[in-house]
């Protein structure tokens, strides 16, 4: 433990801050299910639950302690401009107030409220109220993880292909590529839930992606109204509005070809600059230091180096509060000689 301290001004520290970025690729043979069919006939890696709000997709079976969560997918409306009216509520297979829910909720929280307290509703080009622009009523919402997503995922580097053939056996025929291109230097920043982009299938604006949420909002039309979505019977809107949620996301996550992105970890750092001029931190507070009462290194006779100044080695660096209390340790990765004849300036990196 050390003997004396050196106080650390302004001009000692600096900060700074680094965002690492990690390439998260999602296939679509996890999404649409790789692992074998369990008793309840859905894939291993998918979680369903009894109030059929949402699925949870894993990149293992759930079941194992090796699962790690991808995302969550689900899908809602808005009674505002939707082709599905509130008074359907009753109709229990679409789930037509849990779909109503889910949409009031996401929008909540992503979209915020207008300035008559209203839930403001989706709008593909980022607008506020009374600003034009298209509204995304019927909206498919897929929430990454936080463990995919760190702190938010990087602005430019979204994509998802989608398979948009109309024949549901073959749905990769025609492929439909979603990014965010365009948000590297033109995101939004008008939602509570942080800063977000606007998704494009080439010229054409299908949904918004919360970079710091981690949420992707599609509209429901971006497969087109002639794609078949299940069985050859529904197509994306009659599936979209008369079936369950569960339904859907089953139909949806069949036309995933794969999902990427960068996620970003900003990472934080203060450096100390800790400085030793050659009249400091010469002795040593290890009781082997001394031999009666005299410094060891100087009881031996020879050279000046040796017998005629102390000499120590620096091995670690310790961090106190202004009332002496240690906060944080820094190790060297080999001990330094300190003597009266050099100076030691240390740097050391606290990252949070």
């Amino acid at each position: 433990m050390a003997t004396s301290f050196k106080t650390l001004t302004q001009n000692n520290k600096v900060t700074s801050k680094t965002l690492l970025h990690e390439n998260i690729p999602i296939t679509g043979t996890l999404v649409s299910g790789t692992y074998a069919v369990a008793s309840s006939g859905r894939e291993e890696n998918l979680k369903t639950f009894s109030h059929g709000m949402f699925q949870s997709v894993y990149d293992y079976p759930y079941v194992s302690s090796s699962a790690n969560h991808i995302f969550d997918i689900t899908n809602g409306f808005s009674t505002t401009g939707s082709s599905v009216s509130a008074s359907a509520a009753t109709n229990i297979v679409s789930q037509v107030s849990k779909k109503v829910n889910i949409y009031n909720q996401m929008a909540q929280v992503l979209a915020g409220y207008t300035t008559s307290s209203t839930v403001r509703r989706f709008d593909e080009d980022g607008q506020l109220d009374g600003e034009s622009g298209n509204k995304i009523d019927n909206a498919i919402f897929i929430n990454f993880s936080r463990l995919l997503v760190k702190d938010e995922i990087k602005k430019g580097s979204f994509s998802m292909k989608l398979g948009t053939h109309a024949a549901y056996a073959t749905p990769f025929n025609t492929i439909t590529t979603i990014t965010d291109s365009d948000s590297t230097s033109s995101f939004k920043i008008n939602s509570p839930a942080g800063e977000y982009g606007i998704l494009y299938n080439g010229a054409s604006k299908v949904g918004l992606l919360y970079y710091q949420a981690g949420v992707a909002v599609l509209t429901s039309s971006v497969f087109g109204g002639s794609v078949i979505l299940e069985g050859g019977t529904n197509t994306s809107e009659s599936l979209f509005t008369g079936s369950t949620i569960d339904t859907y996301a089953d139909a949806f996550r069949h036309r995933v070809q794969n999902i990427s992105f960068n996620n970003t970890t900003e990472l934080n750092s203060t450096i100390y600059f800790c400085k030793a001029n050659n009249t400091e931190f010469n002795y040593s507070s290890n009781p082997t230091y001394l031999s009666g009462s005299k410094i060891r290194v100087k009881t031996n006779p020879g050279t000046y180096e040796v017998g005629n100044h102390p000499r120590a080695y620096v091995t670690t660096v310790g961090l106190y509060s202004h009332d002496n209390e240690l906060l944080a340790v820094a190790k060297l990765s080999e001990p330094l000689r300190k003597d009266p004849t050099n100076e030691l300036t240390l740097r050391v990196r606290l990252d949070y």
